[in-house]
């Protein structure tokens, strides 16, 4: 054991089992919402950089073992994060846990065999959560190939709505009008189901009012029904067909998940990797998909198998620099829609000055799930976080509640409740519709409610009001 913890007393108490790149990120994010967190891994070496760089308790040692979780004080801990790298001392470290404890517990599964019985092993384990980043992240990259003019595309409300980030380029119908005046260029009709809910500029972040003019170079978040979302897009003079073929470099699990994902919908695949023996595993897996082997790396091999002329390309080697500089290759020498997957997040803000196309942070997909969860789990009493997203660098949440009783926000036209400054209530969700509230719709019991806000750790409905 290596540092004693200050009791916060207001937080959870939470157990993270593997201090790779997911554990600390949650560290680093569950640590600023204020919980007591106890960090367990086999490496003395990391528990010791934990714990000189954040206020939590480190423990060397098996995170499946009974007396690792006991000296963890697992009795008294309500909820076990078990990340490591083996699929199997996730699910067991969570069984002990659940042997032992009272918590609530959450796996790091990737494996496709096990993904593909993660129902089967979250009920019979009695886990609150199965998470799978690569597979999160490859659903999140074919989401964005099936609207490739968008820079990101998130879901709500099961798919119901999406919120969809574009930039706005030079000589664009939206460049110089404000919110208010949307209705005169795209028909009120429309611009009644769309809501433009956050806007960077300059570093800047915005929640737009009415008033609020959109310029070139904006970056936009909008939210809207995923039918709406293409129409505004068309109406707005973006293309919103899907990418008719993809080209993946590298033959990793996050590549097999997105592959497979595209060949069902139609999309034709081709992956390079170095690793014949991966190559007849990946020709097995997806007859539908060509694999090549060879250097992804290869300029040459690149142009031989038509990157020129490739509709989408999305670099999955497994190490970021590699990815990066391919990305950049692929923007110069074609039309592609990139899609870059960076597992580190220590540089972010120089990732972000590059022309990387769309960039995908699995370890930020996975941390947002659990946050989502734990916030939840901590304040569930009028309502429950059901999605929960970070913008523009963590900068921007967005969050659906479900309403799931009265309170003082129900059955009261939205102009006249009290709201916090920075805070837009982007859609209501009631039973499959969307509805892109005005001020006399009311929220009821049921709906479930998104909010876009500059504020942080919302964890109820309730912290809306000012």
């Amino acid at each position: 054991m290596f540092k004693q913890k200050n009791n916060k007393g207001q937080g959870l108490k939470i157990i993270i089992v593997g201090c790779g790149k997911v554990g600390q990120t949650l560290v680093s994010q569950l640590m600023k919402e204020g919980h007591d967190i106890t960090l367990i891994d086999k490496d003395p070496q990391i528990i010791q950089e934990m714990t000189n760089l954040y206020d939590v308790m480190g423990i060397v040692g098996n995170g499946a073992s009974y007396s690792v979780q006991m000296e963890a004080d697992i009795a008294d801990t309500d909820l076990i994060i078990a990340v490591t790298g083996s699929d199997e001392l996730n699910l067991l470290c969570c069984t002990v846990a659940k042997r032992v404890g009272n918590c609530s517990a959450i796996a790091r599964v990737r494996t496709p065999d096990y993904s593909k019985e993660v129902r089967y092993l979250r009920e019979k384990l009695g886990l609150a959560m199965i998470i799978n980043p690569e597979l999160e992240a490859a659903r999140e990259a074919v989401r964005i190939l099936c609207l490739p003019t968008a820079l990101e595309v998130s879901t709500f409300a099961h798919g119901h709505a999406e919120m969809i980030k574009i930039k706005v380029p030079d000589g664009n119908r939206l460049d110089g009008m404000t919110i208010m005046d949307l209705g005169k260029t795209i028909g009120k009709s429309l611009a009644d189901k769309v809501l433009i809910c956050a806007v960077e500029r300059d570093k800047d972040i915005y929640i737009p009012s009415g008033n609020f003019r959109i310029l070139k170079g904006d970056l936009i978040s909008f939210v809207a029904s995923r039918t709406t979302a293409k129409e505004f897009l068309q109406k707005i003079g973006f293309k919103t067909q899907s990418v008719n073929n993809t080209m993946i470099i590298g033959g990793g699990i996050s590549a097999y998940y997105l592959a497979s994902l595209l060949v069902n919908m139609g999309i034709a695949v081709k992956i390079i990797d170095s690793d014949p023996e991966r190559c007849k595993e990946l020709s097995i897996l997806l007859p539908r998909a060509v694999i090549i082997n060879g250097d992804g790396t290869n300029e040459e091999l690149l142009k031989e198998e038509g990157i020129e002329y490739a509709e989408s390309f999305v670099p999955l080697t497994g190490i970021d620099e590699e990815n990066i500089l391919l990305t950049l290759y692929a923007k110069k020498v074609s039309q592609a829609k990139a899609i870059t997957k960076i597992n580190r997040i220590n540089f972010k803000n120089v990732v972000n000055n590059l022309d990387l196309g769309s960039v995908i942070y699995p370890k930020f997909i996975t941390s947002e799930a659990i946050i989502a969860y734990v916030r939840a789990k901590k304040d569930s009493m009028n309502s429950n976080i059901e999605t929960l997203y970070h913008m523009f660098d963590s900068r921007v949440e967005a969050i659906e509640f479900r309403v799931e009783s009265e309170s003082s926000l129900t059955n009261i036209p939205l102009m006249d409740l009290n709201l916090k400054k920075d805070l837009l209530i982007s859609f209501i969700n009631r039973n499959g519709t969307i509805i892109i509230p005005s001020g006399q719709d009311c929220i009821k019991v049921g709906d479930t409610v998104m909010i876009v806000t500059t504020h942080t750790g919302f964890n109820s409905i309730q912290d809306i009001l000012s």
